[in-house]
């Protein structure tokens, strides 16, 4: 189906508000942690876990549950885990205690994992080869319109009413999702052939594709080492006032959504070679902004490099591992596409981990020497990569 018919187009928007509302709920736990941590009475580390367990989530959820559903057609099990992120998400508004709220995160997590993986596979799908990047781009748009405006009010909201509505207003934004999703997505037919266990152990053994996972968890990941800490940073480091990070904040969500829109119209037929300069533009912007950030003027177009760069990255690297799979195992590509999500998942995890480290051992400014350093380990493994 390569004819970007109207029903396409309508299909591609309602995975674009999928990605949305599994952005909003991703980076909004940042803003509600103290709010939640009051309400249950447990410290900031402790609550902490709402950010990590969903880490975790997206990790083992994406190819455990591509695996479990081998035998269902796409759209239902779209649809399925659309009702689970709808679930997890009425459960987590209505937690009584803090175990049901990761209950709910953790539910809402898995069902995050699979979304991206199968609707990135039917996103390219709809279009020719030479557009599936920017189809996937597309798509993943939604994720990062929800960094630059709808964790910001998600934060607003949770502030002035409570951190359990933003978390309500989530399940309506998949309600929405779910309808628009079973209304446009195509009725795809089973292969007549499944993968059988020996192909899917093939993929997963696969040298180049566990490569190209290390390269989206050094690259995409090594972000998150200084991203997590902004907003410290810009308060302690840069000395904004606080009501101007909220700003700072969504100018860096338009520039990551940027740089996403970039990434798909960037042409896919060197897909490395493109890489390796995005890495490499990425880890000196990482590195300048250690001596950037103390001075404002200089840091916000340092700031809008960076996340221009910082989701460049993504649609490249999930259309690249799609080829790959198809070229070397084409029915299980759906576990492909599930394992590259769970490279960006672990990606986070990671650079937000060492960032933790770095902050707490050497110091905040650090973070950007730290992240350019991975960045650049990613850089080095796709030049590798180029050769090999």
């Amino acid at each position: 189906m390569h004819a970007l018919t109207l029903k396409s187009r309508w299909a591609l928007l309602a995975m674009t508000l999928t990605f949305f509302s599994v952005g909003v709920t991703e980076f909004i736990s940042v803003g509600v942690l103290p709010a939640v941590a009051t309400d249950f009475h447990i410290n900031t580390a402790t609550a902490g876990m709402i950010t990590s367990l969903y880490a975790l989530g997206v990790a083992v959820g994406g190819p455990l549950l591509a695996i479990l559903t081998l035998r269902q057609a796409r759209r239902r099990v779209i649809l399925g885990a659309l009702v689970a992120f709808i679930g997890g998400h009425l459960l987590i508004s209505a937690a009584p205690t803090f175990a049901w709220l990761l209950i709910g995160r953790f539910l809402a997590a898995m069902a995050h994992g699979i979304l991206f993986a199968l609707s990135s596979t039917v996103a390219a799908e709809l279009v020719p080869p030479t557009r599936q990047a920017w189809a996937i781009a597309f798509i993943f748009g939604g994720f990062t319109v929800a960094t630059a405006f709808g964790a910001p009010l998600g934060t607003v909201v949770s502030d002035y009413f409570g951190w359990r509505l933003p978390f309500l207003i989530i399940a309506l934004l998949g309600i929405g999702a779910f309808l628009l999703n079973w209304r446009t997505l195509p009725h795809d037919q089973l292969p007549s052939t499944l993968p059988t266990w020996r192909e899917q152990w093939r993929l997963l053994t696969n040298r180049r594709i566990g490569l190209i996972l290390l390269v989206t968890i050094l690259g995409y990941g090594g972000t998150f080492v200084a991203f997590t800490y902004l907003s410290p940073i810009l308060q302690q480091i840069t000395h904004v006032s606080a009501h101007w990070i909220s700003l700072i904040l969504v100018i860096y969500g338009l520039a990551i959504a940027l740089g996403n829109w970039l990434g798909g119209r960037l042409s896919p037929h060197a897909p490395l070679r493109l890489l390796s300069g995005i890495f490499l533009l990425q880890a000196v912007a990482l590195i300048v902004f250690y001596w950037t950030a103390p001075r404002l003027l200089l840091a916000v177009p340092n700031i809008v490099v960076l996340g221009m760069l910082g989701f460049m990255n993504v649609p490249i690297l999930q259309s690249y591992v799609l080829q790959l799979a198809q070229q070397s195992e084409p029915r299980a590509i759906n576990l492909a596409a599930a394992l590259n999500i769970a490279g960006f998942s672990v990606g986070i995890a990671l650079g937000t981990f060492i960032g933790g480290l770095i902050t707490t051992l050497i110091s905040l400014a650090a973070t950007a020497l730290v992240a350019g350093g991975m960045v650049f380990l990613g850089y080095l493994l796709t030049k590798w990569l180029q050769r090999a």
